[in-house]
């Protein structure tokens, strides 16, 4: 089966900035992918390629199986949804009817469900759209297109918390009624945590963990307690940001526990509290040549 997303040893260099390095992954199809990262981090840039709106300086990049530059066969099939999008000169409903006529799979009772819940008023102007409202405009296309790839790029911008949620609650409701393919890129790891299938973290430009999210949970521990006791417990293991404060030591070790851990802990008067998918992305992001995640990367 072909992937919906193949990338193979991709380099984007600027003057005097590396975008990405060498990063290399494949998507299959179903799937919601989260493409996690601080600010800065390349996702932006590995998006537009994949969109093709933006060259390789080296690598390969093939979506459905072929190149997405100048592919109008393969661009159809696709949307890229920014945080920062632009429109022309155009009405709410004008936006609306170009996506409807570009896209073959468009469904219009979505998209007017959609604007009927974000109460975005079809005459207004888009120019003069509050940001908040710019961002439903681009989510109600994103999702009402039901494109076989669909990028959003920090897709929520200007929206509070509700307002996020809901968003959640429609991808992985429509998402469920017509599988496809969704990246997902975000640095609210942990609001959108329950979505993903697939997690990709990118730092400065390198792709540093590629994981199925159930080989992620329960991947690492936050152990702390006495330090003699915390020291007899990691003995082994891999750890990471070891910190002592007077007496007690915090550890996070990676790897699995059993039951014969837990009757340890209890033992030596630890305290076990698990990884966050957020903490998770940001030790892949720091330690990420000796944190062994990788070792849960996705086939």
């Amino acid at each position: 089966m072909t992937p919906a997303i193949s990338v193979a040893g991709v380099t984007r260099h600027y003057r005097g900035h590396q975008a990405l390095t060498d990063v290399t992954f494949e998507i299959d199809t179903p799937c919601i992918a989260g493409l996690l990262g601080r600010n800065g981090a390349g996702k932006t840039t590995l998006l537009r390629i994949l969109a093709g709106q933006e060259f390789t300086t080296s690598g390969r990049v093939h979506v459905f199986g072929d190149g997405p530059l100048e592919n109008d066969a393969v661009l159809r099939r696709m949307i890229l949804v920014r945080e920062d999008q632009t429109y022309p000169d155009l009405r709410v409903r004008h936006a609306i009817r170009a996506a409807s006529l570009l896209y073959p799979n468009w469904d219009a009772e979505l998209a007017g469900t959609l604007l009927d819940a974000y109460e975005l008023p079809p005459a207004r102007p888009i120019k003069k759209l509050s940001r908040g409202m710019r961002t439903a405009l681009g989510i109600i296309i994103g999702l009402a297109t039901r494109a076989e790839l669909t990028l959003f790029d920090e897709p929520y911008a200007g929206l509070d918390a509700v307002a996020r949620t809901f968003f959640y609650d429609q991808l992985l409701a429509d998402y469920t009624a017509h599988p496809r393919c969704i990246v997902l890129s975000t640095h609210l790891i942990d609001e959108a945590a329950e979505l993903l299938d697939r997690v990709l973290v990118i730092d400065h430009g390198r792709l540093v963990l590629d994981a199925l999210t159930d080989d992620l949970r329960g991947a690492a521990t936050v152990v702390t307690g006495p330090a003699g006791g915390v020291e007899r417990f990691v003995a082994g293991r891999t750890t990471l940001n070891r910190r002592t404060m007077g007496t007690q030591t915090t550890a996070v070790m990676i790897g699995r526990l059993d039951e014969r851990d837990r009757e340890l802990a209890d033992h030596l008067r630890l305290r076990l509290e698990g990884v966050t998918l957020q903490q998770l992305a940001v030790y892949a992001a720091e330690h990420h040549d000796q944190s062994g995640l990788t070792a849960a990367r996705a086939s």
